[in-house]
């Protein structure tokens, strides 16, 4: 698996995480699902991701996602 599936997966778990806590727990968890989305765009702007620079340092390989 390389860097770019991840970070499709972790985007995914991160969005329904948000949603399950805004709804179970707190509603201002909202805000925590517009940041996702946010980053999420931002990223697909400049090309810089905290998320993906962190599983690069832990060595996950880059790669296309859609090979």
């Amino acid at each position: 698996m390389n860097i770019d599936r991840i970070m499709f997966v972790f985007a995914g778990s991160m969005i329904l995480l948000s949603v399950v806590l805004t709804q179970f727990v707190h509603p201002n968890f909202f805000w925590f699902t517009a940041f996702i989305g946010v980053n999420l765009i931002q990223s697909a702007f400049t090309g810089f991701c905290p998320a993906a620079k962190i599983f690069a340092k832990m060595g996950i390989p880059v790669g296309c996602a859609l090979k």
